[in-house]
């Protein structure tokens, strides 16, 4: 960090000369709250600018999702998939070990997809509740 900001053209890290790409950045990504996540220590926060960013529209990447492993529904089911999982974030327990987040909504509609392609000619619907 401090080369970039110096204008180095090399610099050493841990013994070891190293040449400098200008064009490069470091981009830490940090999500304390989540399960097993420690803060960045302060020594280290100081040398970062902060960022802050937005919850996605997860209806809008499922429903890209489902478009592009061929579901024709993609919209209501994307939506409706959403909606089950906001209502579960919501009011179900809120124990840390339990996600309700991008990720579970990913493995369904990954598996989703898996059996429109096992199951071609299957009511959409249907294959989104085997999922």
């Amino acid at each position: 960090v401090h080369a970039k900001s110096n204008r180095l053209k090399t610099f050493m890290f841990e013994g070891t000369e190293i040449s400098l790409n200008a064009n490069c950045n470091c981009f830490i990504t940090m999500n304390p709250g989540y399960a097993g996540r420690q803060e960045l220590p302060d020594n280290l926060k100081v040398l970062f600018r902060t960022v802050a960013m937005m919850v996605p529209d997860y209806a809008l990447i499922g429903e890209i999702m489902l478009y592009s492993m061929g579901l024709v529904a993609a919209r209501a089911l994307a939506q409706k998939i959403v909606a089950v999982y906001l209502l579960c974030s919501e009011q179900l327990s809120s124990q840390s070990h339990y996600d309700y987040g991008m990720r579970a909504v990913k493995a369904v509609l990954t598996a989703a997809g898996n059996l429109k392609l096992k199951y071609p000619e299957e009511d959409e619907s249907v294959l989104m509740l085997r999922s």
